[in-house]
């Protein structure tokens, strides 16, 4: 079947695919895209993924390219694209007859990565590597996933998730003019990828409309572009056809603006909205829509306010609102503007992928990849004659006025404007802009990386340097009625909560004083925040801790807030001092933000399983997974055996009265019980005295079990690979093997030097095990590898695993542990349906 007949299908109409279009669909994947705003950069790419993977109208498949992803993964700079992207697949999948839910057999589901994605097991995207899956987020979501410090979402779930990204996926990052510091850092990890080794095949491709492919000129990406960058770009024939034509020259007056920003304090902040406010009424046309972009997220807001008497329906456009008021704004921009017209202001927001039109637009000096891509939201299908483009000068030199941006880009910018005779986009001088300064990750940082335990300060590794520009780290917040009392065990957010702000906007919010009856009634000054600690609470399940202090705000951190303390405006978004009362939209638990060192709720059955009846459950799960995956023998073979002693240390004592067995139960040990998620772990001591041991890791009993009687007859890295996939099986115990904070030691610790950690004490016993899939005698647990170098049970932990990255790299390391981890999911779902 014809691409050409996919492509119509898809879009629901008789619409014919663009000569490069079929070009990208037939011919080798290139690693540039070049394409002027308009002209369906996203439907080509999808598209041409879906067609390689054997989609076919009307719900058919053929045989996949194997060359081509099982995933294909959106990475786009600005939180506003991700939902319009999202719908859009949604829709051409939908009409093609293959769009499903995650799980759903010969179905692809579409996936938006933006925090508070639902609970793992109720079906997102992590549990089902065998899918064809379409994910779409923006760079902070997918990137600090790659990195393996995932914003907004569940700690334990880190490895999983850079597993998926990783193997078997088609990263795209779109409009990377608009990428800062995290456009070399994806070429950096597609270098590795290439170095390192992936499972299934893996490639990038970075699309826009003015790139260079300078720009991916990186220290270890540049050994893989020797001869050159494999890049796509438009033809004689894509230009003769008249929609492109019409689009690539369509009529757009350039003109600098009256109004210039001299002066970046508040009082010239003030001038300079008021006096642009009055260009820009001078300027509307009555019934049409003129888009103003500018720089600053403060700037816009208070454009808004100053154009309320403008005779236009006005809208403000910028990253940090809730899905919820954005869908509302998106929705009206989507609507023709009716009587006097519209005035939409906004950020940098539009600069990519939004679909909007106007005839007259204002816009500040920005870098001049970032203006052309401005430009291409007027008149960008050529109907107006008298479309104009108004450009704002700026004293880049003068304190603060350049931000976000570099005074030396703006300088440059400057200069092509004057030399542009329009802004059409035949007439506008190429890109010429240097790359971008920024950090650059090297492989030992990658590698560092791999290693999830928090340092001793309780505090992990900033990745928001290789993500965003320095200054400018988000995090998410949402909101809550809660004050003092209260805070500690409320539910998760939901996704349709959480507003994005930059780490300064929220210190700036928290150092507010608040309104003097709001202050006597709560019986504090500032406003209040929260941060989920893992490792708090009763039995460790995590609890909503309180921020001390505004400088202990972190990029990444999902914070919340005190509704009664402002902060939010359902039409300006997040503000800073706001002291209105938020509206709290209602929430539902069962987000993975809240999951607690002590959580182990992905696999809860609520059911009564026997030790044995579960570890063959877990290694038919895994078959099952490797069947799917089409794996090796020796993969399979390596899966199957961690999944047979994975669980092994549940045996324990500790473990068995913690979830309300006894250790002398002749139908036991068991692993799972009809208890709730918070076990009581503990056992009796000699003298029938009880020995509490929060935080035990059955993980860890289990892997040390293995390294004592597992399959002598295998080598040692293998064994070594299989005691980690069994350790790590959790995401609690990885790379590290140390107590943790505030762990109670044994009794006889300081005396006898005692080795401990997580929950296990060096001499523990786990009983005998019989007739079951493992055979195991009485064991004695021995933590002497806890130790740096090499002792009685040879090399330490942190050696056996660093030989393993090592050997496997990253990638494939995380595959692994990915797959067991799914496999014991699966098998308990079934547990708890059963």
């Amino acid at each position: 079947m014809s691409y050409d007949t996919l492509f119509a299908a898809a879009l629901g109409q008789a619409r014919r695919p663009y000569p490069y279009q079929r070009r990208l669909a037939k011919g080798p994947w290139p690693e540039c895209l070049e394409v002027p705003t308009g002209l369906g950069k996203t439907a080509a790419v999808t598209l041409a993924w879906a067609h390689r993977r054997g989609i076919r109208p009307d719900g058919l498949q053929e045989a996949p390219d194997p060359e081509t992803p099982r995933r294909l993964v959106w990475c786009l700079p600005m939180r506003v694209l991700v939902e319009q992207t999202v719908q859009n697949i949604r829709d051409w999948l939908s009409r093609l007859g293959v769009l499903g839910d995650a799980g759903e057999p010969d179905r692809v589901a579409v996936h938006a990565l933006m925090g508070g994605e639902a609970d793992l097991r109720r079906g997102a995207w992590a549990a089902y590597p065998e899918q064809d899956a379409v994910l779409v987020g923006t760079q902070d979501m997918l990137l600090s996933r790659a990195l393996m410090r995932g914003y907004g979402m569940s700690r334990y779930q880190w490895p999983v998730h850079h597993a998926l990204l990783h193997n078997d996926a088609l990263w795209v990052f779109d409009e990377v003019q608009l990428m800062g510091p995290a456009l070399p850092t994806t070429a950096q990890l597609e270098a590795f990828r290439r170095d390192l080794g992936t499972t299934g095949p893996s490639r990038s491709i970075w699309v826009s409309a003015t790139l260079q492919a300078e720009w991916l000129d990186t220290v270890d990406f540049r050994r893989h572009r020797q001869d050159g960058v494999a890049r796509l770009t438009l033809d004689d024939t894509d230009r003769s056809v008249p929609e492109v034509a019409a689009r690539v020259g369509a009529p757009k007056t350039l003109e600098a603006a009256a109004t210039r920003l001299d002066d970046a304090t508040k009082k010239g902040q003030d001038a300079y909205v008021a006096a642009l406010a009055d260009e820009i009424r001078a300027a509307h046309h009555p019934g049409e829509q003129t888009l103003v972009i500018v720089n600053r997220v403060e700037r816009a807001q208070g454009l808004y306010d100053a154009l309320a008497d403008a005779g236009a329906d006005r809208l403000l456009l910028h990253a940090r609102f809730r899905p919820a008021e954005r869908a509302a704004i998106e929705a009206q921009l989507h609507q023709a503007p009716e009587g006097g017209g519209r005035i939409v202001i906004a950020t940098q927001a539009v600069e990519a992928g939004v679909d909007l039109d106007s005839r007259v637009l204002f816009t500040e000096l920005a870098p001049w990849a970032s203006l052309v891509q401005r430009f291409g939201r007027c008149n960008r299908a050529g109907r107006f004659e008298d479309a104009r483009v108004y450009w704002v000068d700026m004293d880049e030199t003068a304190k603060g006025v350049a931000l976000p941006y570099e005074p030396e880009s703006l300088s440059r910018a400057r200069e092509q404007l004057q030399a542009a005779p329009s802004a059409a986009p035949q007439d506008l001088p190429p890109v010429t802009e240097p790359p971008v300064a920024a950090q650059v990750l090297r492989r030992r940082d990658l590698l560092e990386l791999f290693n999830t335990d928090p340092d001793l300060s309780g505090f992990d590794v900033d990745v928001s340097p290789y993500i965003r520009d320095i200054g400018t780290p988000q995090v998410h917040l949402f909101w809550r009625d809660v004050d003092r009392e209260g805070a500690a065990q409320q539910a998760a957010p939901e996704r349709a909560e959480l507003c994005p702000a930059s780490v300064t906007q929220v210190q700036e919010h928290l150092k507010k004083k608040l309104p003097a009856a709001r202050k006597k009634a709560v019986h504090r000054e500032a406003p209040a925040a929260w941060r989920f600690d893992p490792l708090a609470g009763e039995r460790q399940q995590g609890v909503w801790a309180p921020v001390r202090r505004a400088e202990e705000v972190r990029p990444g951190q999902t914070l919340m807030l005190a509704a009664g303390d402002g902060g939010y405006d359902p039409h300006r978004g997040f503000v800073p001092g706001a002291a209105a009362p938020v509206d709290v939209i209602a929430e539902a638990a069962g987000s993975q933000a809240d999951e607690g060192y002590g959580d182990d709720r992905l696999t809860a059955t609520g059911h009564t399983v026997p030790l044995a009846d579960h570890l063959d459950h877990v290694a038919a799960a895994a078959r099952e997974l490797a069947d799917a995956l089409a794996l090796d023998e020796a993969a399979r073979a390596l899966l199957e055996t961690a999944a047979y002693w994975h669980d092994v240390g549940k045996a324990h004592e500790a473990f068995q009265r913690g979830i309300g067995a006894t250790p002398d139960d002749p139908d036991g040990p068991w692993a799972k019980s009809t208890g709730g998620g918070r076990p009581d772990y503990h056992r009796l001591d000699p003298e029938g005295r009880r020995e509490p041991r929060p935080g035990l890791r059955h993980e860890l009993a289990s892997a040390l079990a293995w390294l004592e009687h597992g399959a002598p007859e295998r080598s040692a890295a293998e064994r070594d690979l299989i005691a980690y996939l069994i350790a790590a099986h959790h995401g609690r115990v990885r790379l590290g093997l140390r107590a943790l904070p505030n762990e109670p030691e044994p009794p006889d610790a300081a005396d006898a030097g005692r080795l401990y950690a997580r929950g296990v004490w060096h001499g523990d016993r786990l009983p005998a095990l019989q007739g079951g899939p493992v055979s195991l005698p009485a064991t004695e647990l021995r933590l002497g590898l806890m130790r740096l170098g090499r002792g009685p049970q040879g090399p330490s932990w942190s050696e056996r695993t660093r030989r393993l990255l090592e050997a496997h790299g990253p990638f494939r390391l995380a595959w692994l542990e990915a797959l067991l981890r799914i496999a014991d999911w699966r098998a308990s779902a079934r547990e708890g349906e059963a």
